[in-house]
């Protein structure tokens, strides 16, 4: 990464352009010079001093026992009060941009999407806590999300939980079409291909998912982009990423239940019985949560659809590779941090030692929530739903370039124009040097 010298008027301007979603590990050789601060620290305060603070969580992926638990053990050790704030992912950029340059109005606390993460990192939105690194879980900790979230050797946002994508499939239609679960990335095609020209099933391959895509151009040893020490630039166009494409089309072509404009949106439900008016999907690709959106739909007590997993008809595998094994797939997730503007630093750490505590770790674990630190993954895998396949597709994910200017790629949708194109039957070889270009017009900021 090139070094960055903005202050409170460029991180404005450079976080505005920053998308929901998850980041990357950067790539080998990376050299970065620390962050510039948006602001500076608030007075400090003795260890001895309560304050009161605030966590700003995103969404409501975090469940509200978890969050009641924080409030009050906060207090317990602190003695201040903690307030939790749930922002919605459609307003995070927003509020995070007028929000963490002013130490009036800044969250002390703060999750924030892993892609988001490398970029506020960059422009100087967190505090530096480096020196809290071994006391917080360490090398235990996720690694390519605490890369996700350090300029060089500092660190400034750590995990919060992970998630990973997988294959969710249809038990009862493969059986039906006479298929089995794939081995290979090669059988992917050629399983759903069957069950569609069948009329059984096929696969959920929305047209603009380059979340889930991406993982046919890792699969095939290709990347976005890559970084030479200096700069960043698009892969796109290299034979590893083409014939990851070429694979992802044929997919699409044969496959492909979905549309060319859908995203990934409702890839969730997409096995659900009754989704799709036509051939329905046999498979679909999603992250390790859409457990409690994939089922039975029925009405409860309430009057509302709900899904009720069934095992006899529902079940998951883990993306396979080129040759077999596990195929390296996006990871979902977030990181966490401290705010560089808090007004009240000890009790803003006192908060991230809880979050990173024993009790915490295993009850983000227990809740289905990838624990930040992998010395609790026994017990993800015990208790979450689908653990086992969950940790196993997350050990190879892989994340997006920590690149200065990869949220202002989100936001143009180049991914998603991309792989639509390609979905459309466009040459892979010209698209792939198309949007290298265009990639590499936004990538370094």
């Amino acid at each position: 990464m090139k070094k960055m010298t903005l202050g409170v008027t460029a991180f404005a301007a450079a976080s505005a352009i920053v998308l929901a979603g998850c980041s990357s590990s950067g790539s080998e050789g990376e050299e970065s010079a620390e962050p510039t601060s948006s602001a500076t620290t608030g007075t400090e305060t003795s260890d001895a001093t309560a304050q009161d603070i605030t966590l700003w969580l995103m969404g409501t992926d975090t469940p509200d026992p978890l969050i009641e638990f924080l409030k009050t053990e906060y207090t317990e050790v602190n003695g201040g009060a903690l307030t939790v704030e749930q922002i919605g992912w459609g307003d995070a950029i927003a509020s995070l941009t007028t929000a963490l340059p002013d130490s009036e109005n800044t969250p002390d606390v703060t999750e924030v999407g892993n892609t988001q993460s490398a970029t506020f990192t960059t422009v100087g939105a967190f505090m530096d806590i480096t020196d809290m690194y071994e006391e917080l879980g360490g090398d235990s900790l996720l690694q390519g999300f605490v890369e996700a979230g350090a300029v060089g050797d500092k660190n400034y946002a750590l995990p919060y939980y992970f998630g990973s994508r997988m294959a969710w499939y249809r038990k009862d239609l493969y059986e039906a079409g006479g298929v089995s679960v794939p081995t290979t990335l090669a059988e992917v095609t050629e399983v759903n291909a069957s069950l569609k020209e069948q009329g059984v099933g096929g696969f959920y391959v929305p047209g603009q998912d380059w979340r889930d895509g991406i993982s046919w151009i890792f699969a095939n040893g290709g990347e976005i982009a890559t970084y030479d020490g200096s700069e960043w630039a698009g892969a796109l166009a290299t034979p590893e990423s083409i014939e990851g494409m070429e694979q992802w089309q044929e997919l699409f072509e044969t496959a492909s239940v979905a549309q060319v404009t859908d995203d990934d949106s409702t890839a969730y439900e997409a096995i659900n019985d009754g989704f799709l008016s036509g051939t329905p999907a046999a498979t679909t690709m999603a992250p390790n949560w859409a457990y409690w959106s994939l089922g039975d739909i029925a009405e409860n007590d309430e009057g509302e659809q709900v899904a009720t997993w069934n095992d006899e008809k529902f079940g998951a595998f883990v993306l396979p590779g080129v040759d077999g094994g596990v195929a390296p797939v996006f990871a979902g997730g977030s990181n966490i941090g401290i705010s560089a503007a808090t007004q009240n630093p000890e009790g803003s750490k006192d908060l991230m030692r809880i979050i990173f505590g024993d009790e915490y770790q295993t009850m983000l674990a227990e809740n289905g929530l990838g624990p930040a630190n992998l010395d609790y993954a026994d017990t993800y895998t015990e208790v979450a739903a689908m653990g086992d396949i969950a940790l196993e597709a997350a050990e190879s994910a892989k994340l997006t370039p920590a690149a200065p200017g990869w949220a202002a790629i989100e936001e143009a949708k180049i991914m998603e124009q991309y792989f639509a194109a390609v979905a459309e039957g466009g040459d892979v070889t010209a698209l792939a040097t198309e949007y290298d270009a265009k990639l590499n017009e936004l990538i370094n900021g």
